[in-house]
């Protein structure tokens, strides 16, 4: 029974259409690729955690992805390497990652929902964006959840390759900690070059 302080997320935006949502992960780290995943979630799915993933637990989305995988009609998850970034910049590696992950479900949507303010067209399929879509439908939680625990898995995995950089807890973002280390260590092959990889301040010594 839903308690009274429990926000549920209807499961897309429009009613009667195969609707997937989709999210990215990464997009403001300095290492890494870009993730982004699609799902298609059943007409009825309701479930109280279901959020933004920022806004969850590790645990809990850990949790959560097991349930998205298992009760979703269709879901996939696809990436766009650091090179990729760099040659065609942020943005738009963001979106060919959501195009891959649409590519990749095993059933075809007949309409897209995005979260933010910048998609590009998917072949012919009707489409559209919200702000902060991650706290609105849950088909876009869905995606973000999806997308950050399995990028958080490959930057953990990364980070014991190059344990000084602290993958395993920043997961790439630009932490103090990540850019000092940058200062110490020199980048990676993972690191993004476009990217202003140092601390202005760290660039005087």
């Amino acid at each position: 029974m839903k308690a009274a302080d429990e926000v549920w997320l209807p499961p897309r935006f429009e009613a009667g259409r195969l609707e997937a949502g989709c999210d990215e992960a990464g997009r403001g780290c300095l290492a890494g690729p870009v993730y982004a995943a699609a799902v298609i979630l059943p007409p009825d799915f309701r479930h109280p955690w279901l959020n933004d993933s920022k806004k969850l637990t590790e645990a809990r989305r850990l949790e959560l992805r097991e349930i998205i995988r298992e009760q979703s009609l269709a879901w996939a998850v696809a990436s766009c390497s650091e090179q990729e970034i760099d040659e065609i910049n942020i943005l738009n590696a963001s979106i060919l990652a959501m195009h891959r992950a649409l590519d990749a479900l095993s059933v075809r949507p007949e309409s897209v929902i995005v979260d933010g303010n910048r998609f590009k067209p998917y072949g012919s399929l009707p489409w559209r964006t919200f702000v902060k879509g991650d706290g609105r439908f849950a088909n876009i939680a869905a995606a973000s959840i999806l997308a950050k625990t399995c990028r958080d898995d490959h930057m953990t995995a990364l980070a014991a390759e190059h344990p000084a950089y602290g993958w395993d807890v920043n997961k790439g973002y630009p932490t103090k900690a990540h850019r000092a280390a940058i200062a110490a260590h020199g980048a990676t092959p993972h690191h993004r070059t476009t990217f202003r990889l140092l601390d202005p301040q760290l660039t005087l010594f």
